[in-house]
This record gives C-alpha cells, sequence and structure tokens, in this order.
C-alpha cells in the first residue's frame, strides 16, 4: 500500500501542487514565526550582554519601606561607599553611575519617539582613568563638561537630525531645558538599540536630576582576572547595610535587560503567528477538497483494490500515507520560506524610529518540529475523512459508477448538525445584544459564538449552495447558453462546490465582520471627542507622573488667537470603596471648554466641598443634585460629606467627577500641580501655526502633547489601526488560498469532464464559449462564497457591537458601503482571476481526442 501510495503522488502530483503551495504558507507563518522569535530573543540577549561586558556587579538602593523618605534611604550610595568597594578583594575597577530618564526633541521641535518613554535612557559620562568612559566611546565631538553640555548616541542623532554644537530641548520630569550638543557615542544597550534615545550629561548634572549631589543611583563593578561574579557578589553583599542597598550580578541584569525588551515588543511576533493560524485553517479546506476530488476519481482504482483483498483499513492506510507524503513535502517547502520570512521580518515590523534586533537565524528544534507537526498534521487530518468515505463503499458499487452521490441519511444528518450549531452560535450572539457590557466572559462567549456560526456555515453549505447558485444563476444565464452550463457545473457537486468556497466565505466573514466592527468604532470615538469636548486643543502630559508648570497657563492663554484657556486638574477620589477620576476646573470657563449634557443641577455652584457627578456615578449611589455623598479627595485620608450641586451625562473630558480646581490641586499626589489645559480658539479653527504657538507657549516641553481633535481620536483609535492593518492581512490570505482552491477544483473538474468539453466542442461551441463557462462557473463559485460570508460576518458585528456600546455610549452601527463593496468586487475578480489557466486548458482541448477520452 505504501507503493501504491507513491505512485499515486507521482501520477498526480500536477493537481497536489496546489495543495502543497496552502499547507506551505501556513506552515512559513509558523516557522518563520518561531524562527524569528527565537533570533530575536538571542540577538536581545547578545546586546544585553554587550551592554553589561565588564560588569560583574552592580550595586543598588533597595526601595525605601513605607513611610521612608527617598533621598535617605538612597544617600548609601555616594563616595564614601565607592572607596570601600574598590577594596574588596578582586574587585578591579568601580564606576558609579546616575541613571534616568530624559525625552528629548528633535530638531524641527517634536518630541523624539514619544511613544517608546519606557527607552528613554539618560545618565552620566563618568570617566575612567584614561579620562573616557567604556561603556560610551565618543563617535565625535567630545563628553559633557558642565551643566550646559550633552551628548547623545548616534542613532538619536541620526533620528532627530541633531549636530554638533546645535541646541538641544529635552526634560526628565518636569520643566523644558535647553543643551548644547557636544558630542555623539556608540553604546550597545538593546534598549536604545530597540528604538529608545539616550541622553549623557556630565556627572554632577546627571546627580542633582536623578539622585542628589554627590550621590548615585547604582555602582558597577569589575572583576578581577579568575574572580567569579558570583563569588564577589556574595562578598560585595556581605559589606552593604542589607536593609537599604543590594548587589547583583552583571549575568543577571543582563537577562532580566533582555527578558524586560522582549516583553515590551513581544507583539510583533504574535502577529505573524495569528496569519498562520488564518492560513492553516482555511487551507485545510483546499487539503479536504483535494483528496476528496482525487478519492471521487480514483473510486473505481479503490474498488478493484477491496475486490482483490485489500481491507478497508488498507485503504484508509494507502491515502494517509499519501497525505504524509504531501505534508513532508509542504512542510520542507514551507520551512525553507519560512526561514526567508524570519530573515525579512525584522525589516517588514521594523522601522528607521522603531527598529527590531537583528542576528543570526536561530533554528531551533521548536521551530522544526512545529514545521513537521504543523504540515503533516494538517494535512493527515484533511485528508482521514475522505479516506474513510472511499473505505465504505461497497467493491460492486463503485465499480459500476464513479460518482457517488451523498446518501439521503447523511445529508439529513448533516442539515440536523447544521441546524443545531448555528441555532446554538447564533443564540450565543444573540444573547449578547442586551449585555452591553465588554466584561472578558461577554468577549469569550462573542469569540465562541462566532466560532460556532463559522462551523454551522461550513456544515451547511453544501445544503445552501442549490438555492443560493439558482438566486444567483439569474445573472449568470444572461450570458446565454454558456451561463447556464456554467450554473449547472457548479450545481453537480454541492459538496466540492461548498468546500471550493469555503476559504472565501472564511476570509470574507472575517473581513466584513471587522471592517464593521473598525468603521463603527472610529465613528463612536469620533463622536465621543466631539461630544465631551468644546475646546480645540488639548494640551496633555505623556505620562500621569508628570505635570505642567502652573506658570505655561498664562502663556498658552497669551497666545495670539487663544480665546480661552483654562487648567484642569485631575486626581482621583474614592466614593463607595472604588477610585474614581476627578477633575478640577473653573466654573466659569468650564461651559467653553467642555461639552456637558446636564441632567439636574449648575455647574456655577461648584467649589469647596461641592462636586458635580457623572450619571453612571449618580445612579450607582442612589443621588441626585442637591443630596450629599462620603468621599476621599486624593491624597486626603480624611472622608467628608460633599454636596452634589450638577449631574451631567457621561463624559470622557470630564472624568467620573468633577470638582473646583482649587481644593483638587490641593489634595492631589502633587499639590498646586496642572494635568491638562483646554484651549479654545477665536475663531474654533485649528491650524499648524496655532499648534506651533501652542508648543511654543510651554516651552516646547518634549514632556507634553498638543493635540486637536482629529488627533485625540487617532490616538483613541489606535489599536484600532492596528485590528484593520490585522483585517488587510486576513483578506489578503485569504485571497491567496481561495485562488489555490478555485484553481484545483477547476483544473481537476475540466480533467474530469475532458469528454463532456468534447462533446461541447464536436456540436459548435467555440474555444471563446469554453473559456467563457469555465470562468463563470469560477465567478459563481466565488459568489456563494462571498455571500455566505458577508451573511455571516455582517450578523457576527451586529451582535457583537452591543458589547462595544456598553463601553462606548455613542457606537452605533455604522457599515462601510465602500468596503463592502469592494469585497464584494475582489471577490468576483478573484474567481475570473482563477479560472485563467484551467479555462486556457479546456479550450485547448481537442474535440475528437476529448470524445475519444475513456
Amino acid at each position: 500500500m505504501l507503493r501504491t501510495a507513491l505512485r499515486n503522488v507521482l501520477a498526480h502530483k500536477a493537481r497536489l501542487v496546489m495543495t502543497v503551495l496552502a499547507v506551505c504558507l501556513g506552515v512559513a507563518f509558523v516557522s518563520g514565526t518561531l524562527v524569528f522569535a527565537d533570533s530575536s530573543a538571542a540577538a536581545y540577549r547578545a546586546a544585553a550582554s554587550q551592554n553589561f561586558a565588564g560588569i560583574a556587579v552592580t550595586v543598588t538602593a533597595k526601595e525605601p519601606p513605607p513611610g521612608a523618605a527617598a533621598n535617605e534611604h538612597t544617600s548609601v550610595l555616594d563616595d564614601a561607599l565607592v572607596r570601600k568597594l574598590a577594596d574588596v578583594p578582586g574587585v578591579a575597577a568601580v564606576r558609579p553611575s546616575a541613571d534616568g530618564s530624559a525625552t528629548l526633541n528633535a530638531a524641527d521641535g517634536t518630541p523624539m519617539r514619544a511613544d517608546k518613554a519606557w527607552a528613554h535612557l539618560a545618565a552620566a559620562y563618568v570617566p575612567g582613568a584614561d579620562g573616557k568612559d567604556s561603556r560610551y566611546p565618543l563617535v565625535k565631538g567630545h563628553a559633557p563638561t558642565n551643566g550646559g553640555e550633552l551628548a547623545v548616541d548616534s542613532g538619536t542623532a541620526a533620528a532627530g537630525h541633531l549636530r554638533i554644537g546645535e541646541p538641544v530641548t529635552l526634560a526628565t520630569d518636569g520643566p523644558v531645558m535647553t543643551k548644547r550638543l557636544v558630542g555623539i557615542v556608540s553604546t550597545k544597550d538593546s534598549r536604545v538599540t530597540a528604538g529608545g534615545t539616550l541622553a549623557l550629561f556630565d556627572k554632577a548634572t546627571a546627580q542633582r536630576l536623578f539622585a542628589t549631589p554627590g550621590h548615585y543611583t547604582g555602582i558597577d563593578l569589575s572583576a578581577t582576572p579568575g574572580t567569579h561574579q558570583v563569588e564577589l557578589s556574595n562578598r560585595v553583599t556581605a559589606m552593604l547595610p542589607a536593609d537599604r542597598a543590594e548587589a547583583t550580578s552583571g549575568s543577571a541584569q543582563a537577562a532580566q535587560q533582555a527578558t524586560n525588551v522582549d516583553t515590551m515588543t513581544r507583539g510583533y511576533k504574535k502577529l505573524p503567528l495569528v496569519f498562520a493560524g488564518v492560513s492553516l485553517f482555511i487551507g485545510s479546506f483546499l487539503v479536504v477538497n483535494t483528496f476528496t476530488m482525487l478519492i471521487t476519481r480514483r473510486t473505481r482504482e479503490i474498488a478493484l483494490l477491496r475486490a482483490i483483498g485489500a481491507s478497508r483499513r488498507q485503504v484508509v492506510r494507502s491515502v494517509l500515507w499519501e497525505a504524509l507524503l504531501v505534508g513532508l513535502a509542504a512542510s520542507a517547502a514551507g520551512f525553507a520560506v519560512g526561514l526567508g520570512i524570519a530573515s525579512v521580518l525584522p525589516d517588514v515590523l521594523g522601522t528607521s524610529a522603531d527598529p527590531l534586533p537583528r542576528g543570526p537565524l536561530v533554528i531551533g528544534p521548536r521551530s522544526i518540529v512545529a514545521a513537521l507537526g504543523v504540515g503533516v498534521g494538517v494535512t493527515v487530518l484533511a485528508a482521514w475523512l475522505p479516506s474513510r468515505r472511499a473505505a465504505q463503499v461497497a467493491p460492486i458499487e463503485a465499480m459500476r459508477s464513479a460518482e457517488q452521490p451523498p446518501s439521503a441519511t447523511r445529508s439529513r444528518i448533516r442539515a440536523v448538525a447544521g441546524l443545531v450549531l448555528l441555532v446554538v452560535g447564533a443564540g450565543l450572539l444573540i444573547s449578547l445584544t442586551g449585555a452591553k457590557d465588554a466584561s472578558e466572559r461577554n468577549l469569550n462567549s462573542a469569540m465562541l459564538g462566532c466560532a460556532v456560526l463559522v462551523i454551522a456555515m461550513i456544515v451547511l453549505a453544501p445544503l445552501l449552495a442549490t438555492p443560493v447558485i439558482r438566486l444567483t444563476g439569474r445573472l449568470t444565464r444572461r450570458f446565454g447558453i454558456t451561463g447556464h452550463l456554467a450554473q449547472e457545473n457548479a450545481l453537480r457537486d454541492p459538496r466540492r462546490t461548498a468546500a471550493t468556497a469555503s476559504a472565501l466565505m472564511i476570509s470574507t466573514a472575517l473581513v466584513a465582520g471587522l471592517a464593521v466592527l473598525g468603521n463603527s468604532t472610529g465613528q463612536a470615538l469620533d463622536h465621543q471627542a466631539a461630544a465631551g469636548l468644546g475646546a480645540d486643543y488639548v494640551i496633555g502630559t505623556r505620562t500621569p507622573t508628570i505635570a505642567i508648570d502652573p506658570s505655561a497657563v498664562q502663556r498658552v492663554a497669551d497666545t495670539p488667537g487663544v480665546r480661552t484657556a483654562t487648567a484642569v486638574a485631575d486626581s482621583t477620589v474614592v466614593i463607595g470603596g472604588s477610585v474614581q477620576g476627578i477633575s478640577g476646573v473653573e466654573p466659569d470657563t468650564v461651559k467653553d471648554v467642555m461639552k456637558l449634557d446636564l441632567t439636574s443641577g449648575s455647574l456655577a455652584d461648584l467649589g469647596p466641598g461641592r462636586i458635580a457627578i457623572s450619571s453612571t456615578i449618580a445612579r450607582e449611589h442612589g443621588v441626585s443634585a442637591g443630596g450629599r455623598i462620603n468621599a476621599g479627595m486624593g491624597r486626603s485620608q480624611d472622608f467628608k460629606k460633599y454636596t452634589v450641586v450638577a449631574v451631567y451625562k457621561d463624559n470622557p473630558i470630564a472624568d467620573d467627577v468633577l470638582g473646583s480646581r482649587t481644593e483638587v490641586q490641593q489634595n492631589s499626589f502633587k499639590p498646586g500641580s496642572v494635568q491638562r489645559i483646554l484651549v479654545r480658539t477665536d475663531s474654533g479653527a485649528v491650524s499648524k501655526t496655532t499648534e506651533d504657538r501652542l508648543r511654543t507657549a510651554v516651552g516646547n516641553n518634549p514632556l507634553l502633547k498638543v493635540q486637536d481633535r482629529k488627533a485625540l481620536v487617532r490616538e483613541a483609535a489606535g489599536t484600532m489601526g492596528e485590528l484593520l492593518t490585522l483585517m488587510y492581512g486576513l483578506l489578503a490570505i485569504g485571497v491567496v488560498i481561495a485562488s489555490l482552491g478555485i484553481v484545483n477544483t477547476l483544473a481537476m473538474s475540466v480533467a474530469e469532464r475532458t469528454r463532456e468539453i468534447g462533446v461541447l466542442r464536436a456540436i459548435g461551441m467555440d474555444r471563446a464559449g469554453i473559456r467563457r463557462m469555465i470562468r463563470l462557473e469560477a465567478v459563481t463559485v466565488a459568489a456563494f462564497g462571498t455571500l455566505l460570508g458577508l451573511a455571516g460576518g455582517l450578523f457576527s458585528a451586529c451582535a457583537v457591537g452591543s458589547l462595544a456600546n456598553g463601553a462606548m455610549e455613542q457606537y452605533s452601527l455604522a457599515l462601510p458601503w465602500g468596503m463592502l463593496l469592494l469585497v464584494c468586487l475582489l471577490s468576483l475578480a478573484i474567481g475570473a482571476v482563477a479560472a485563467a489557466v484551467p479555462a486556457r486548458r479546456a479550450a485547448a482541448l481537442s474535440p475528437l481526442e476529448a470524445v475519444a477520452e475513456a
């Protein structure tokens, strides 16, 4: 039977090429992603090891206990400790450091890599006995020697177009500073090479910014030859105050840094795995369809094997051996393509401003095992059902006819199973329409409902093929006899038609559903920003730990073109045991910058001891305007009764509670601080000139962001943009695999209908008519898959949309008609293009030879 399987593979190698390509695509994504992940991890580890090369032990201060002053706890890291550490046996050199974070502006005044706050590194340039800091080799210029000088790494200088001798604006955790760039260095720090920035100060300036004068944030020790890191770490730990400082080996730091950077960039590695899963799932239908058609054509051959003594188990094994050989070939080809994918992924996923590490490809055992397991497993499992179906055919019955229509019992079982799955899937989705709660439980129910619905559509597709194709056949019949024949050919085997259309159906359902959710969410975010914001600009901080200089409020108000500028102090308030956000505002200007829909009361009464609350808070605590509520504001531990002067509909700009700015500032964790400035312009229009003026008014501080309404919407829709990118990727995968499936099915169908095509040619149909018939058949199959996919995708999007409505009050269903029309046209074009080769092959058949073929 193994020889029989090998012979069948060689005899039908042309027809199995499309199957190999489909499985190869999925294997390539899986193996390529795993190789990319292993290679990236190795590159991060190598970069971290190089960064900590020569560092045997690092001494740092421990976190202070609750209630202790931070500066008192870190005062242990001083010059006296540096001298003590230098005398520890095994210590070759001691290098103190003062590290922190600094965000820089590019030469054009815009913040550099604002989304990578975790990688905005700042440190002290601490020269050794030779006058150089070995951690940061100078590339150009000289090291900073006073508080007015700065050095950066070469990557930061290139990305920001920074030049030696020119001023650079930056900020650490407060007001903006301007320093002169005097040097450019190189670094192997993996956080910087992963897209961060590096700013170097002289030692005194770094101590003042990130520690206290005369003290450090860490002390690095190098070991003498023959001294192990662990041994030296134990010696250093023994002489440190156990409650105030600790020692960590360089290898442990390198491993931790590599893990941290890898965690920050883990999302890059998940995206290809999503594509791999989708491609394998869709490709499995092509495998099933191919083996079903091959076995159907070899029914008499299988019957002959059964007649001469082959058992059902041997027939099944023969087909599975055939699938195994195909899977091995697809796995080998897919793994080779996967290596190519792994080599280009750093360039595809990374950018000049956000690079990914480069290094040699690491081919681990899990990548090889995954490639073989996925390729062989999918192919063998997909071929198992057709093999069992072939083995169940009685030899005498198979010898009589090469085509065995499905039994009425099997069709009834399929119909019942499909209807049950349809009811379960649709029921799960319909049950969510009133939930309006995007909890993890409801999201899991939504995903389960969508998955069951897709399976139900796949099961019912053969039964739906006849009515749907007869409906769409009204269009194809307009092409005359060729259109009529195309429809009848598509209806000849509904199971085959359904299997061919399934790949396109799944990809269309994914794209349609995601497109509807993406378009509806995007419009909801737009409406949300417009509904809650009356200001034209919002000046805010990039991190919640940063505050705006209160003096900047007046400078913004004095900016030409500004009508109103009001400061907002954001803090927290505890009500009923839960923490809520509170915005401190000026009662006389809040109406100009916030669009508040009051249900009762007046904001003019805001003041000490008087607050306004959202309708959600009012409903949860049973309070209305004029009532009183117990709350603790900000850092205050004292709860007191606040009078509710107004209730307003939920507003994202206003948080959950509104209070007077003076009271909120007094009780905030940073007393007197301001977190936002809401700006209303004279004309209500926004422009680049006005934005530049506002940036200048706040000192071009890179820790602050100046955003108009469109920018706020783009920021809120950041994840939605990633979702749409994923949608287009899934569409591309579906298009490729669906095209392969249509080409494969039509090619095998043409081979099956050789005599029939010969008869059509003999009675007068020309080559153009044959080609048109095959193309219309492909378009009919594509239209069937597209219609089912659109129906399933739109239904799922409508049901799941209620969960988004619970998170965004402005959410409403908004169909992207342009995108849906494009999907339909693209699907039909896929059918026409995929039919090109089979149509040409059918038209090239000689009438006499085709009729004479047995």
